[in-house]
This record gives C-alpha cells, structure tokens and sequence, in this order.
C-alpha cells in the first residue's frame, strides 16, 4: 500500500517551485518596510539636527537650520549709550545677526551668518571665513542677483551702507566696485583692512555668469552699544 500512495503523489510544478522564494521574500520585504516606518520617521529629525549641527562651521552647507536673531529694525537704537570701541558677537551658523540697508537703492536686508541655498532664499550671507560687522578685517556678503542685490551695481562711489547688529551700529560708504571671476579670491578673502564688501553674480541672460560684481566700502563711523 505504501508504494501505491507514492506512486500517486504529484511532483510540484516547476512554476511553483521557482515563484515561491520571491513571494516569501516580498512578503517579508513589505513587512519589514511597514515595521520601520515609524521609527525612522522618530529617528529622522535626530538624524536632521544632528548633521546640521555637523555642517554649522562650514560655509557651503547643502541644508542649514535659519535661526531667527534678535535684530528686527533697521533704525538706529535711540536713548542708547554708545562708543567708538567696543566687543563684536560671534553668532552661530544660520542665524540672522544683522540688517543691511542702503537708501541709495532702495536695500533692505537681513544678513545670515554663514551661506546655503536656504539662507540665500531668505536674505543676504556672510562668509563666516571672512570678520564680524565691527571686527578687524574684510567683511564679505554676497546674495543673488536676481533677488536681493540686483540693484547692486547701481552703487556709486560715495553712496553709504549701514549695518544694524544687537551689539552696534556700524555705517560704510563706497569707495569702489570690481569685477571678478569667480575663481578669484583677491575681493572677498579675508585681510587686515577694515572693510565691508558686497558682491553678487553678474547679470547674464542666459545660464549663469562666471564673472562677480563687488562693491568695496569702507568704514566712516562705528557706535558699538555700551
């Protein structure tokens, strides 16, 4: 009898046999993606702030966090006591530290410490290479031309330039302007000359300019809050 049941067992079709690997390893594939969606979705925003935090010091940060400063008003503070000397704020990556403004072209900005695309759609950057408004050395912010400095270069020699900060008022007037490729640090590396310099691309019609404007101002009064 045994041999007549083994002799009416059917052999498992080849199709079968092949298909069932891959419909248990799909099943166990989508299983294993619904199990860990919510625990990355927990883990993701660590994941976030912590390589943000990593990428802080750095001024070419694909994605940076925009950390509002407290420096909301272009008008000079009144009833404050100020003087000609005093101590710069060093503020953290990301974050708005100061208000640009020119009247000459109608410029009212806010400027970020630090650049990335982010910080760009929103105001003006500085190069954290390059000193604190108020220290000694060359200040560099730039911001595109198609937003916030395509007035830029109808700055003429003598127009001034005021930056507000929470530490001090600190007021340029223009002393020159250039044009550079964009290869050429020569305007916007850092030295031991006290000033303030503001570029952006070069307007072009089509694509993207390799050229830069700059626009070289130099300090006339300086009132750090006391």
């Amino acid at each position: 009898m045994a041999e007549k049941k083994q002799k009416n067992v059917k052999p498992t079709p080849l199709p079968v046999v092949l298909i069932t690997p891959f419909l248990v390893f799909a099943i166990c594939a989508a299983l294993t993606a619904v199990l860990g969606i919510t625990p990355y979705n927990k883990f993701q925003k660590y994941l976030h702030i912590s390589f943000s935090d990593s990428m802080k010091n750095t001024t070419s940060a694909a994605e940076s966090i925009t950390v509002s400063g407290d420096i909301n008003t272009f008008e000079s503070k009144s009833g404050v006591k100020t003087s000609s000397e005093g101590e710069v704020v060093i503020p953290s990556f990301g974050q708005q530290y100061a208000m640009l403004s020119c009247e000459a072209i109608n410029l009212y900005v806010p400027v970020y410490w630090g650049s990335s695309e982010e910080l760009l759609k929103n105001g003006a950057c500085q190069l954290t290479a390059s000193a604190v408004v108020g220290d000694r050395g060359n200040s560099v912010i730039d911001a595109h031309v198609n937003t916030f400095f395509a007035d830029l270069n109808k700055l003429k020699e003598g127009d001034e330039v005021k930056i507000n900060t929470s530490y001090g008022e600190f007021t340029y007037k223009v002393k020159n302007t250039a044009t550079f490729e964009k290869t050429d640090k020569k305007y916007i590396s850092q030295d031991k000359t006290d000033k303030l310099t503001l570029y952006t691309c070069v307007k072009q019609v089509l694509g993207s300019s390799t050229q830069r404007y700059a626009v070289i101002c130099e300090p006339v009064d300086t009132k750090f809050y006391s």
